[in-house]
């Protein structure tokens, strides 16, 4: 018997379900990496099988892929499609400005590259992740390994010259070995607390040798769609600065689980 879905799950679903109203057929569609994400991924699958929506995805990850195909979502790779028409993603935090931090699942170079080649950016979340200033979530760089120890220090002290409230910098494991990145890279995680000028603070990170990206995204961001376990959901445009309140229904949750 499959788990009912949790208040978490809930938001999550509601964001993704009400999220996929942007995506129409003859779309390609970037696929993001996440939990969040994994629920929009599912609930293309349906439209793809129950409602004939017929979509070319581009994962972000592995993980991703293996989940779309699954869904039986047709996908390719990023050089195949081109230019898309639309992302959707989860993220670990944004701000009233649209910005976001992004690779907590550790795909943050492909989900920035994915959805610099969109036209438009969804973010799906739970309301958790709207937050006033970015940086209680640890900021993940990723860098090559050769000289790792070098990058370490060089970000060091390129924090030491920001606005931040900590400057904490941890080499990202998965058990007792770095996790590596789908590119073969390593994380390093940036506990800062708080980000003043996330900006500023992309631009100094990605001069630094070593550093491959960051996983502050700036001026990428669209549309936030933030659901609730309830089934509200409330949808942030940057270009008119407005908000609505919509609603989903939830039940459908608990059927894709299973």
């Amino acid at each position: 018997m499959p788990p009912n879905p949790t208040p978490s799950d809930l938001a999550k679903f509601a964001a993704a379900r009400r999220a996929c109203r942007y995506v129409e057929s003859g779309m390609k569609v970037g696929l993001g990496t996440g939990s969040t994400a994994a629920w929009l991924v599912r609930c293309l699958g349906r439209m793809v099988a129950e409602d004939g929506l017929r979509i070319t995805g581009v994962p972000t990850s592995r993980q991703t892929a293996d989940l779309a195909r699954k869904a039986g979502i047709a996908i390719t790779e990023l050089d195949e499609a081109g230019a898309l028409d639309l992302t959707i993603d989860g993220a670990d935090e944004f701000d009233p400005g649209f910005a976001l931090i992004k690779g907590g699942g550790g795909a943050l170079l492909r989900e920035k590259i994915v959805a610099a080649a969109s036209d438009r950016m969804v973010v799906i979340a739970d309301g958790d992740k709207d937050v006033a200033t970015l940086g209680a979530f640890p900021l993940p760089v990723e860098v090559i390994p050769f000289g790792l120890e070098t990058t370490r220090r060089h970000i060091a002290r390129a924090l030491a010259g920001a606005d931040l409230a900590g400057a904490d910098v941890a080499l990202r494991m998965a058990g007792e070995t770095p996790f590596v990145t789908d590119e073969g890279n390593r994380i390093l995680d940036l506990h800062l607390g708080r980000i003043a000028d996330p900006r500023a603070l992309s631009d100094a990170l990605n001069r630094i040798p070593g550093v491959v990206e960051t996983g502050l995204f700036v001026d990428l961001c669209d549309t936030v769609v933030i659901g609730a376990a309830d089934g509200r959901v409330t949808v942030r445009d940057r270009a008119t600065g407005g908000e609505t309140v919509d609603r989903v229904e939830t039940a459908e949750a608990a059927a894709l689980i299973a």
